[in-house]
């Protein structure tokens, strides 16, 4: 059985999540198509195990991702599970071979990304979501990608967090105030920009994929702390750094979706070594870590095979040593001030 956790901020009853959920990114063709049987396998295999929470987004597969998440919650009773999905971006229909997503979303819909911060775009996102998952109900909406990651400069995504304050998060605070959806936050690559935002909002939660993990822990400095003070939860998205906290340092692997450089490489060696020296793999540890920090919630690592959803549901359940954390915070493998 799964291990869950319950957030409840606002004193309305709250969410429980289960440690582990499902990041439906992969779904939507990431890199390489499955075909539609393949992903109801994978997101049966994970409701089968007890997965109880599912994250999606317009984003992943130009709609593919929440379309296939529809075959599976069509028929599950509306309060068994917990439902995220993002806003920021809308999806226009375009003739074939015109639509974005070349060398990422491989055989989706022809679709071209519009950013859209404000209101009226919020509204829309959620109700075209609505639409693709088949459902009346998403319990979270995050802002998606109000990072550098996505929108290249400082002075870019300044532009584009002060048009989400400005629309998109006072359509957020009204639909969680109707009651329409239980919680709100941010999708986001950078913790810096989840900083910004809570310094100046009211959020709930935040997806923060890949900034706190076995490899870094920067968020430590000010926001995770920042977090436990408010009740906001976190998220943990990429917990494995784009596979190679996964696979370990092997030739061609991963981080942060380009080939590993040598200091992220030595690291994850020396990261395996202790893993071994304790009898668990890397990649449990990989899991686990985030879990100690009071403010996470859940973990939402990618999977596009049975395969990847065994070893996550594997991660998932295993017991790593308490001596395993304290080594690596003696050899400086983890900052001294990470919860463990």
């Amino acid at each position: 059985m799964l291990a869950t956790r319950h957030w409840d901020r606002l004193g309305n009853g709250g969410l429980t999540f289960t440690e582990l959920g499902f990041g439906s990114a992969p779904l939507g063709n990431l890199f390489r198509a499955i075909s539609d049987d393949d992903a109801h396998a994978i997101l049966q295999a994970a409701w089968d195990a007890g997965v109880r929470y599912f994250d999606t987004a317009p984003l992943y597969g130009l709609g593919l991702s929440e379309t296939r998440l529809n075959r599976l919650l069509r028929d599950k009773p509306r309060d068994s599970y917990v439902l995220s999905s993002k806003v920021g971006r809308l999806l226009k229909a375009v003739p074939p071979g015109q639509g974005d997503g070349a060398g990422k979303w491989v055989d989706v819909p022809s679709r071209k990304e519009v950013y859209d911060y404000s209101y009226d775009g919020t509204m829309r996102s959620l109700e075209f979501s609505l639409e693709r998952l088949g459902l009346d109900r998403i319990d979270i909406l995050y802002a998606h990608d109000l990072d550098i990651f996505n929108h290249g400069t400082q002075a870019a995504l300044q532009e584009r967090l002060d048009a989400f304050m400005a629309g998109g998060y006072r359509a957020l605070v009204a639909l969680r105030d109707q009651g329409v959806i239980r919680a709100f936050g941010g999708g986001i690559n950078e913790w810096q920009p989840c900083q910004w935002l809570l310094e100046r909002g009211d959020f709930d939660l935040f997806l923060l994929a890949g900034r706190y993990t076995l490899l870094e822990q920067e968020a430590q400095d000010s926001f995770l702390p920042m977090c436990v003070d408010r009740g906001v939860g976190i998220v943990v998205g990429g917990p494995y750094n784009s596979g190679i906290l996964a696979v370990g340092p092997k030739p061609g692997v991963h981080y942060n979706y380009a080939p590993a450089l040598d200091w992220v490489l030595d690291k994850a060696a020396r990261l395996q070594s202790a893993c071994t020296r304790h009898g668990v793999r890397l990649v449990d540890a990989a899991f686990q870590f985030p879990l100690r920090h009071p403010a996470v919630v859940s973990m939402i690592p990618g999977g596009q095979g049975l395969e990847e959803m065994a070893s996550n549901l594997q991660a998932a359940t295993t017991k790593v040593p308490e001596a395993l954390w304290q080594e690596l915070r003696a050899e400086g493998l983890i900052r001294a001030d990470a919860p463990i």
